[in-house]
């Protein structure tokens, strides 16, 4: 034990506690236990907590009411007594003007201790009759008379201060040594206050043994080559507690999202396409599909265009070629096998205007290449099969920013070629698709609308219970044969297709108000490691 000599007061607490523990087996309470000893009990319940901290001791709390002075006017009449004595004392035989009175105790004393002086009938007020002079105060001024001015005259020869009395009573011996009327009149006049007293039981710990000696956590070498570890209290190791977290990295909670999706479509039977290329031409993000070369969809406050380079070198020549006499006359000029049997859009198309870059509006710029491709290789000689692709990438668009809407965001787009596919097919696919992601996706809206590339054409919709009201998620349709047929395919042959975003599904599926708050500068970055997204499916 450290020893009380040294004039530490915390040191000669816990030589106190230890003493009285060895002596009688436990503290009954820490407040007689302060008392006896002269402690600060603050400080002795400060220490028997720290002491339990290393389970020397065990603490128990006790709690009991008691009857005080309040602070400062209880101690005070303890001490100077009541203020109707104090003012009684003040006022001299013959009287004193109520102001002079007032003035000499303070208006605060002065009040209570006319009103209790006047209830207890130790002083009385009478008007002075008469003129007592005409002071001239300033010149010019009128001359006033003091008549009818209040004067304090003591009302008896001699008082007893109960309340003082009562006080110090309860001081030596609590407020249950009062009468009940005279403890709720002092109460009243908040001279005294029932306070809670909190304090402790103690007794030894599990380690009272080793009290006083700080209990270490690790066992060294140096311990062990001079032996002290036989000397030395360990710290208790629990081996139930946690580890800590690993310092790698987390993937972002769209990312986790992202892979959730890729799950379902691989479990569906789809395979990914390459969608390294956020840079794109506008024959393949535009023409290929269809879109006019006039469509607002073109114009610059909708697309990102690119500066350098401002043009595409490597568009296929005979290709091109065809999507040009599409777009002009349906294909009127084309053979049989690349007619669109349409009237196309009926304008002059600009080579210029289609090699131009731009960052991709959407991820069906990447469908358009794969299609073209699986084209190519029919026409190689290659059998021509039902397949089933998707790709989750990045896609840019010049739109205003809010709560359900990015400059920036993902696409998920998704196609499946075969022959005589219909609308059912497609409605089928997206609610199979839904279905797997999770129950919040099962009551969803189709709603008919209008693309340049897809005919019929449909959105859907997924209601947002945080928002509280229906969200689109997706749109969707069947490619028209002005994008089909330039590229080879036959007249039976369907492309059902969809693209939908990956953060407006996800702000459904785990409660995100604002998108900003899920992709962007505003994503808290701690939740990229604690978010329940990336910690649970």
């Amino acid at each position: 034990l450290v020893s009380s000599q040294n004039g530490d007061p915390m040191a000669a607490i816990d030589d106190a506690v230890h003493h009285e523990l060895t002596k009688k087996g436990k503290i009954e309470d820490t407040l007689d236990f302060a008392a006896a000893n002269g402690f600060d009990h603050t400080q002795v319940v400060g220490r028997c907590k720290s002491l339990a901290g290393n389970s020397f001791v065990t603490t128990e709390v006790l709690s009991r009411q008691q009857w005080e002075l309040t602070r400062p006017d209880g101690e005070n009449a303890a001490a100077n007594g009541s203020p109707e004595a104090i003012l009684y004392a003040m006022v001299p035989e013959g009287g004193i003007l109520q102001p002079d009175l007032e003035a000499k105790a303070g208006k605060e004393l002065a009040k209570i201790g006319l009103t209790k002086g006047f209830q207890r009938k130790w002083l009385r007020v009478e008007k002075e009759t008469g003129n007592e002079g005409t002071p001239t105060e300033a010149a010019g001024e009128k001359k006033k008379k003091k008549e009818g001015r209040k004067m304090v005259f003591r009302d008896a020869a001699e008082i007893d201060d109960t309340v003082q009395a009562q006080l110090l009573q309860l001081q030596r011996g609590g407020g249950d040594t009062l009468d009940d009327k005279d403890r709720d009149e002092l109460k009243k006049r908040k001279l005294i206050v029932l306070a809670t007293i909190k304090s402790l039981l103690v007794r030894p710990g599990a380690d009272f043994d080793n009290f006083g000696k700080k209990a270490v956590a690790d066992l060294t070498r140096e311990m062990l080559i001079k032996g002290t570890w036989m000397d030395t209290a360990f710290k208790p190791v629990n081996i139930a507690a946690g580890g800590l977290a690993p310092t790698g990295g987390a993937l972002h909670p769209l990312m986790k999202v992202r892979s959730m999706f890729r799950e379902i479509f691989f479990e569906m039977g789809f395979e990914e396409m390459e969608t390294n290329k956020f840079v794109e031409s506008s024959f393949w993000n535009f023409d290929a599909l269809f879109q006019p070369q006039q469509h607002p969809a073109r114009d610059a406050h909708d697309t990102f265009f690119v500066n350098t380079p401002a043009a595409t070198l490597t568009i296929p020549d005979d290709y091109m070629k065809r999507v040009k006499d599409t777009h002009e006359s349906g294909g009127a000029h084309l053979d049989d096998m690349h007619k669109s049997h349409s009237c196309g859009w009926q304008y002059d198309w600009s080579e210029d205007e289609a090699r131009k870059n731009l960052l991709r509006t959407h991820t069906t710029a990447v469908s358009s290449r794969t299609l073209y491709k699986i084209a190519e290789i029919v026409k190689a000689g290659g059998e021509f099969k039902p397949q089933k692709y998707f790709s989750i990438d990045r896609v840019f668009r010049n739109e205003a920013l809010d709560a359900t809407h990015l400059a920036e965001f993902h696409q998920v787009e998704g196609f499946v070629i075969d022959r005589n596919l219909s609308l059912g097919n497609l409605m089928g696919t997206i609610a199979d698709f839904y279905r797997r992601l999770g129950p919040e996706f099962n009551d969803l809206k189709f709603k008919p609308t209008y693309n340049p590339y897809t005919e019929p054409s449909m959105e859907f919709y997924s209601f947002h219970p945080g928002l509280q009201k229906w969200v689109e998620v997706g749109n969707s349709g069947i490619f028209r044969p002005e994008m089909l047929r330039p590229m080879g395919f036959d007249e039976d042959v369907s492309v059902i297709a969809w693209g939908m975003s990956l953060e407006r599904p996800t702000m459904i599926k785990y409660g995100f108000n604002n998108i900003r708050d899920l992709f962007g500068h505003k994503i808290d970055l701690n939740g990229v490691r604690s978010h329940p997204i990336v910690r649970w499916t």
